[in-house]
């Protein structure tokens, strides 16, 4: 498989350890010093484009990679707006189009097992529940989109949660806290308090490689095929 990297910083070296690892071979590589080089005549000349850029451009060069026709894997956090204009331009395009918040196998089978925590809860009213997310101190976006994936999944089944806001003191509202500390890869914590007792849930990334690994399963995963697709569908999760 031929592949785009838009995005070469940590995580984009992770990614093409593991994708040369697999047999794939890296036919474009772009950062913010070559940006001249991401048209489309070079762009369609990969099978697939993973985008794991700045927030700042990665909807822009998400959505560049579309309209070439190119299938496209984001791991880009923070422009959660427009992601809903990437997943229509994919299905315009016919292309294939796949953003997750985490890559990780791991993560994505803790959010299955938020999910059904929290519909366990939802008439649990003795319990409140708040979130905590600790990464390296490079990373730009606060809270992360993991930690908003999962107060959206909590929201989605909590009748008594509207929403989620950093450090909140509305009963209404989950509150996120999140941590900036050296070479800390990703760590959420879901805790369900009570007077009686609390249930936690921890996920702990030890290094980035399950995120690469994630990344490129995806975009074997999504190499010729049309529409948009979620990690559940990488990994055969019902």
């Amino acid at each position: 498989m031929k592949i785009a990297l838009i995005g070469y910083g940590k995580m984009g070296k992770a990614i093409e350890t593991i994708a040369l690892e697999r047999g794939h071979e890296i036919i474009l590589k772009i950062v913010s010093s070559n940006q001249g080089e991401m048209t489309n005549e070079q762009l369609t000349k990969a099978d697939v484009a993973i985008v794991f850029s700045a927030p700042e451009i990665a909807f822009a060069q998400v959505v560049s990679c579309l309209n070439a026709g190119v299938n496209t894997i984001s791991g880009t956090t923070g422009w959660n707006n427009e992601v809903p204009i990437a997943m229509a331009t994919a299905q315009k395009k016919g292309a294939g189009f796949l953003h997750a918040s985490n890559f990780s196998i791991g993560v994505n089978i803790f959010f299955e097992v938020n999910q059904l925590l929290a519909q366990l809860m939802n008439k649990q009213t003795g319990y409140n529940v708040q979130l905590s997310e600790t990464h390296h101190i490079h990373k730009k976006d606060a809270p992360s989109g993991t930690a908003i994936t999962l107060a959206e999944q909590i929201i989605a089944a909590i009748d008594r949660k509207s929403g989620w806001e950093l450090e909140s003191s509305n009963d209404q509202k989950i509150s996120i806290t999140s941590y900036r500390e050296d070479m800390v890869p990703g760590t959420h914590h879901v805790i369900w308090n009570s007077p009686i007792d609390s249930i936690e849930l921890i996920h702990t990334a030890h290094n980035r490689t399950g995120f690469a690994l994630g990344a490129v399963l995806a975009a074997e995963f999504i190499k010729g095929k049309q529409g948009v697709y979620h990690m559940k569908d990488v990994l055969g999760i019902n």
